[in-house]
């Protein structure tokens, strides 16, 4: 039986309280701590389950006495979403308590990534679109900027000798003058995830073919061929564009890249195990030199659809 909010906490010499949040394991899907209340308002503490040595109907019963609550840490809220504001698969299967605030904890490796600024900039830019007369050479002039050519340039990311382990992924970072529409150049720091592959992580990742990468008007520009022991995928989740993490996880067999942001998880192959994500992680064309050096085109695919549709 699983702990339900509001459940009375015992210790083994009186109660203690009452649990006024749980907190969710987004990876098992398994309640890993109880939030313990006094009921007056003051400290919340944050109680494993291993602590936990019977649940019954409303009511915890714990395996200490009340004098060792003290060494469980206080509850940060800042480190946890609730389950409203995620998306995680397959939870509400598992998960039964009654309603109330159930956390899942933000991952550490995620809790500072910024995000760009270009939402806020196109807002900005839409209330002057809507300002503007609406006649078709304005509209044309101002549209100019989504039919240019895609950025094909080769970019230089480091060197593979960074690259320790196979089948292991490893972040290269990079950085890039973009310019969106009309708005000023800016210098955006980005990412690929890179990995020596084995042939059987190469054959998940090409099913059998080469990988044709081609230009705004369908031109091809580059072949990463299916035998090509380096695969490098863009920095950015399909789910939803997120940034993702190479992670060890201890109840999964083997490391995986895990989004934090909606709990989308693939394997090494970049293929789906877990989550809302439509499709596999996107390769993007890479090459490495005699001396090592790799380079990448930084391409991007639409967000959110099962097929691979390049946007940049």
């Amino acid at each position: 039986m699983q702990p339900t909010l509001k459940s009375t906490v015992k210790c083994t010499d009186r109660e203690v309280g009452e649990i006024t949040r749980i907190i969710v394991d987004p990876l098992s899907l398994e309640v890993s701590h109880i939030v313990v209340g006094d009921g007056t308002g003051g400290q919340e503490r944050q109680v494993p389950m291993s602590e936990v040595q019977q649940v019954v109907s409303h009511a915890v019963q714990l395996r200490i006495p009340s004098s060792e609550m003290g060494r469980f840490p206080v509850l940060n809220r800042d480190e946890y979403v609730t389950i409203h504001e995620v998306e995680i698969a397959h939870l509400e299967e598992r998960l039964h308590v009654e309603p109330g605030e159930v956390l899942v904890p933000v991952p550490d490796l995620e809790r500072n990534i910024k995000r760009r600024t270009f939402f806020t900039n196109l807002t900005h830019a839409i209330g002057i679109l809507l300002g503007l007369p609406l006649i078709y050479p304005v509209m044309k002039y101002l549209m100019q900027p989504m039919y240019l050519p895609y950025d094909n340039r080769w970019i230089k990311v480091g060197n593979v000798n960074r690259i320790k382990v196979e089948d292991t992924g490893v972040q290269f970072k990079f950085r890039k003058k973009v310019k969106e529409a009309f708005m000023p150049e800016v210098e955006i720091l980005k990412n690929v995830w890179l990995l020596k592959a084995t042939p059987e992580v190469l054959d998940e990742v090409y099913k059998g073919e080469d990988m044709q990468f081609r230009d705004s008007q369908g031109s091809l520009i580059w072949t990463n061929k299916r035998a090509f022991p380096y695969v490098a995928y863009s920095g950015k989740c399909p789910h939803l564009g997120c940034g993702y993490k190479w992670r060890k996880v201890r109840k999964l067999p083997r490391e995986i890249f895990l989004c934090p942001c909606h709990i989308s998880i693939y394997d090494v192959s970049g293929k789906v195990l877990d989550g809302p994500a439509p499709r596999p992680l996107d390769p993007v064309p890479i090459r490495v030199s005699d001396n090592g050096d790799v380079e990448i085109i930084d391409v991007e695919f639409k967000a959110g659809v099962r097929d691979r549709i390049r946007i940049l």
